[in-house]
């Protein structure tokens, strides 16, 4: 199959589209600058908060549990409300979360912050996904989803090189507060500029009359009946987790206490993370933007190569990993965010407009889902192991079985209902009048 044709009433793009996806973008750049900011923060907070690894784990799993427990209200939000009011409120919420969390005096209330920032978080990136559908042609939504992905990923660099040598040169507190002013900025931009849809491509016409409880139990079960939406989450929840639990929190700790590495070194192989995904998230957006039927192999290849790099990491004998070893894994995690990203190309298709925001709100829950999972087993395994990251890590391939499993089960079927659905719309666009 190849890339969606342009459809009828298709947004026409073009420069304009360009600058209003712009400032919505620079909104989920910034939250995901305060979402990895723990990543690189994690063995000054453990001090800070005089906490053991269960504990630290504790800061981004009660993010990503709120994060994911919100996908589906979220996506609701946005179907009823459009883009425009839910970046606002996102913007707002995490930029208190981050400046919360500079000034929180206790553990107890730097949860309680963490837990705001992923609320304000959780609002963002169904919010982008959506713009670019409502801005750009069919034909380009795989590249625009991709593009948006590796803004975030432009979001974690910022974390990984700047904050890193804030922490150090000027401390917590300046860092997170100077950090949060960015929060504003976004903010601004999102009040001033930001508009839902272009002129004349709005939303569809016809609108339940009643929106209650049988409204959203009816949108979230049509939306959860397409294979595609499945298959989406189960893509999504197998590729992206892997790359997220690193760079989110425990990738610094293994590099340096596991591995020997400095904090120098091992903040530079995040940054290779980071800049591979950034490279690969444009090869996969071009490639899957031509050939929609690279979606699978693309996902299934990338969710290979981490088990296998993976394990000879954790196998190596010796103590430790040699570099080259270490270098070849970072570069590999660094596929597993555009991969993640392909989910969403499953459930694009599968669902109408007014079900996109509900529909990349269950995908975009699947990928949390098992990142806050491996949170939890990493850490509580580091306490009952006594620090032994070859067992704490190695959870890594229950999850990958699990979901290579549900992938390969959703395929074929995901397949079959996206041609039917295509055949359909060109049918019906033949008998459209003129």
């Amino acid at each position: 199959m190849t890339s969606p044709a342009t459809l009828p009433g298709d947004p026409p793009g073009g420069r304009r589209a360009v600058a209003i996806w712009s400032v919505g973008v620079s909104v989920y750049f910034v939250a995901v600058i305060f979402r990895t900011s723990l990543g690189v923060a994690g063995l000054d907070a453990a001090d800070r908060f005089e906490v053991n690894a269960s504990a630290l784990s504790t800061f981004s799993i009660l993010q990503l549990l709120v994060y994911a427990s919100m996908q589906i209200p979220v996506g609701l939000l946005v179907d009823r409300f459009g883009t425009k009011k839910i970046l606002s409120l996102g913007a707002m919420l995490f930029t208190l979360g981050q400046l919360s969390f500079a000034l929180s005096p206790s553990y107890g209330m730097a949860l309680a912050a963490r837990a705001l920032l992923g609320c304000g978080d959780a609002m963002t990136f169904i919010s982008v996904l959506r713009l670019g559908n409502r801005w750009f042609p069919a034909r380009r939504s795989p590249l625009v989803a991709q593009l948006a992905g590796l803004v975030g990923m432009g979001g974690n660099l910022v974390s990984t090189l700047v904050l890193s040598r804030l922490l150090d040169g000027i401390g917590w507190t300046g860092a997170f507060v100077g950090s949060s002013l960015f929060g504003v900025l976004v903010l601004a931009l999102t009040l001033l500029f930001l508009k839902d849809h272009p002129e004349g491509h709005g939303e569809p016409a016809a609108r339940p009359a009643s929106r209650g409880a049988r409204f959203v139990r009816a949108q979230i079960a049509q939306a959860w009946r397409e294979p595609g939406t499945r298959m989406g989450l189960w893509v999504h929840f197998t590729t992206q987790f892997p790359m997220m639990v690193f760079t989110l929190l425990w990738g610094m700790p293994f590099l340096v206490e596991a591995q020997g590495l400095s904090r120098a070194t091992a903040g530079e192989l995040l940054t290779l993370t980071v800049l591979s995904s950034m490279t690969i998230g444009l090869v996969y957006g071009q490639i899957i933007a031509r050939h929609h039927r690279a979606r699978a192999p693309l996902a299934l290849g990338t969710i290979g190569a981490t088990g296998l790099l993976w394990a000879c990491t954790l196998g190596f004998p010796g103590d430790r990993a040699p570099m080259w070893l270490l270098i070849t894994l970072c570069a590999v995690l660094g596929a597993c965010g555009p991969a993640s990203m392909i989910g969403f190309d499953f459930a694009r298709p599968a669902n109408p407009p007014e079900r996109q925001g509900t529909a990349s709100g269950i995908v975009n829950m699947g990928g949390f889902t098992a990142s806050m999972t491996m949170l939890l087993a990493v850490g509580v395994l580091l306490d009952l192991t006594g620090d032994n990251y070859r067992i704490a890590f190695s959870s890594i391939f229950v999850l990958e079985a699990v979901g290579i499993a549900q992938i390969l089960r959703l395929r074929l079927h995901a397949d079959r209902r996206e041609r039917e659905r295509l055949v359909a719309s060109r049918v019906e666009a033949v008998h459209v009048p003129a």
